[in-house]
């Protein structure tokens, strides 16, 4: 009888819960492949600021990984990829993934003189649209692969220039999209997430008006890589705000919006307190809340910040914010103890919106087991396993160890292949 040879994986998705999956079964001699649908690996996890535990940038930790993908001949990692056919075969599944044609290739050093040669600017995906960049160019500061990535499309005319800029060769105009069918012993999706769409929450002003932001803004507001290097401002003017307002369960919790709690937003919103009055000492902060929810070791963040001057922490309801005279927003608060109706000012909004799985609606060829909050649910039989806020809402620490958990899940149902 022939020894037996394991079965490779495959883990969908290259935010931290995927690159976590893929590295753990790799390093415990499993063959991955990981793919990821963007140009570059990290996730939602890069466009933080800061992220707990330590509240240290989260380059930090994504360099330590990055490092590990390089030196695993385990891992083949496919990015500009998606899953278009997937069947089951026997114990495996037959997959087809569909790569983007990439039109900057392996050639490429990075040297800039593609982008100095081009004029035309697209908005910013990484920073969330917040403002433009060539559509030529490196996709953030920490991007892996190091490469830089063409808005093919928005260049137009001016391919041929830019194209003729690189003297490495590294431009290939007439790249084309291309399919591969491989076989796999095991999923993992690791699909990731996106906040709650702000144009839904027009009562508070989303989408409507200009200083009413969403959490996920205010990160990219903060860092140094931001549309605006690091400073807080409003949106509609640049300046910098005198009075900020933070909501709580903006759309969460709510049978019209999202009706479960994302478990991390109240932290999230006390981090940015802190952003906050380390940049503007004088500003005043005030969160309006449901409930306070900081469980275990995080409770010594809610102390810590409510004990600054100049944060308050307000038990109310905002139900509407509309525009003011002068450039402030009046907002309408109920007072949760009481039921009394409110009115306060705020010069710049941040929303607390939740978190969805990217599966949420979607038609995925795997079709997985869901939720009725469209989060997706491992299913053994078919082998297919789920990590990280595609299972759930959860923190980064939380979702390094379920994907943890789940490379061996995953691994070990894949089993070997006679």
């Amino acid at each position: 009888m022939n020894a037996s040879t394991p079965s490779p994986l495959l883990v969908v998705g290259a935010g931290i819960a995927g690159v976590t999956a893929a590295l753990e079964a790799a390093e415990a001699g499993r063959e991955v492949v990981l793919i990821e649908r963007e140009p570059t690996v990290g996730g939602r996890v890069l466009r933080s600021h800061h992220y707990f535990p330590k509240l240290c940038p989260p380059s930090c930790g994504m360099e330590i990984n990055v490092q590990r993908l390089k030196r695993n001949p385990r891992v083949r990692l496919m990015t500009n990829t998606e899953v278009v056919k997937a069947d089951r075969s026997g114990d495996d599944w037959t997959v087809t993934l569909k790569t983007a044609p990439a039109y900057v290739n392996e050639r490429c050093t990075m040297c800039g003189d593609c982008e100095a040669a081009c004029s035309v600017k697209v908005p910013d995906p990484f920073n969330m649209g917040m403002c433009e960049v060539p559509a030529v160019r490196m996709p953030h500061p920490d991007a892996y692969p190091q490469r830089y990535v063409m808005d093919r499309e928005a260049l137009g005319g001016e391919a041929q220039k830019v194209a003729d800029a690189c003297k490495y060769g590294a431009i290939d105009l007439d790249a084309t999209e291309t399919e591969e069918t491989l076989t796999f012993g095991a999923v993992v999706l690791a699909t990731g997430w996106h906040p709650y769409p702000l144009e839904n929450l027009t009562e508070l002003g989303g989408g409507v008006l200009p200083d009413v932001v969403a959490n996920v803004m205010l990160e990219r507001l903060r860092a140094p890589a931001g549309p605006t290097e690091g400073k807080i401002v409003r949106p509609s003017d640049g300046r910098p705000p005198k009075r900020v307002a933070f909501v709580q369960c903006a759309g969460s919790r709510d049978v019209n919006h999202l009706a479960y709690c994302s478990g991390i937003c109240c932290l999230a919103s006390l981090k940015q307190a802190t952003y906050v009055k380390e940049q503007l000492p004088e500003t005043e902060v005030t969160m309006y809340y449901i409930d306070r929810r900081t469980p275990g070791r995080n409770e010594k963040m809610l102390t810590e910040v409510s004990a600054i001057e100049g944060v308050n922490l307000v038990k109310g309801k905002v139900g509407k914010i509309t525009a003011g005279a002068g450039g402030v927003m009046d907002l309408r608060v109920e007072n949760a103890d009481t039921g009394e109706l409110l009115e306060a000012q705020a010069d710049l909004v941040v929303l607390a919106t939740g978190m969805e799985s990217n599966l949420k609606g979607t038609t995925s060829p795997f079709q997985p087991r869901m939720d009725e909050d469209g989060f997706a649910l491992d299913d053994p039989d078919r082998k297919i396993f789920v990590a990280g806020v595609a299972r759930r809402p959860e923190d980064v620490a939380s979702t390094v160890r379920d994907a943890t958990g789940t490379a061996a899940k995953a691994s070990a149902a894949a089993g070997g292949k006679r």
